[in-house]
């Protein structure tokens, strides 16, 4: 059933997927959004899978190798890490990425980014790394990031695909379209880096309080409400030496 419904929804919100080059002459950003344990590793909090998932395996793995090959060529890649203190939760989900918890720090795959010098970690306490970057006084990490390093096209990963990562790309176009991201010209999604939670409707039926969430219905939701806010959508990136991402 699940899946004649998925078909359904993929024939009337049909996606166009782009294979994407990213150009050698501009400076081309990557932000992985929220890839840390307590989202990905099996068991590691409320929020985290409670079995093996595939589409989550694959973004893992996808994005490990993308920051690779984006740290090979000293590009500025950029970490956001879902962290909360333990007397602000947030709504409408349990506690979760508790600060100082191995919750909210990366996967293992990723861990190793904290030691490179083109990378930025930001800890952020709500959906969207874009207003989790907000300072005390104003500024904005994200956007001083963007400018200091003329970013002109980001490519965005990580999970959820329909929470986090759709919130920074919206709030991010908003952005670009109102000039406080100059000189950013382009947003790309990776699709296969991408995943979302699974929760399927005879489970939410019998839990209380819990929403269902099919996983890639919503992936699929997430990757096309990005696209209609001006993001491209990417199956496939390589740089322009033919060199692939």
């Amino acid at each position: 059933m699940v899946s004649q419904t998925i078909d359904i929804l993929k024939n009337e919100l049909p996606l166009e997927l782009e294979s994407v080059v990213l150009p050698d002459d501009v400076v081309t950003g990557l932000v992985l959004v929220d890839i840390i344990n307590g989202f990905c590793t099996v068991g590691a909090g409320n929020l985290a899978p409670r079995e093996p998932n595939r589409q989550i395996s694959g973004m893992i793995n996808e994005s490990a190798r993308l920051a690779r090959a984006f740290c090979d060529r000293r590009l500025p890649v950029m970490a956001f890490l879902d962290t909360h203190h333990p007397n602000k939760p947030e709504d409408p989900y349990p506690t979760h990425c508790i600060a100082g918890t191995h919750e909210s720090n990366l996967v293992p795959a990723l861990q190793w980014i904290e030691k490179e010098p083109n990378v930025k970690i930001r800890r952020k306490d709500c959906f969207d790394g874009y207003f989790g970057s907000i300072e005390d006084d104003g500024s904005n990490v994200f956007v001083d990031w963007v400018k200091n390093h003329q970013i002109r096209k980001l490519v965005v990963v990580g999970v959820c695909t329909d929470i986090c990562v759709l919130d920074f790309v919206c709030s991010t176009m908003s952005a670009r379209n109102r000039g406080f991201l100059r000189p950013l010209e382009e947003v790309v999604v990776y699709s296969a880096a991408c995943a979302t939670f699974d929760i399927p409707p005879h489970v939410a039926t019998h839990t209380k309080g819990v929403l269902a969430h099919p996983q890639e219905f919503m992936h699929h939701v997430g990757l096309y409400m990005a696209k209609e806010r001006g993001a491209k959508i990417a199956n496939q990136l390589s740089f322009s030496e033919q060199t692939k991402a």
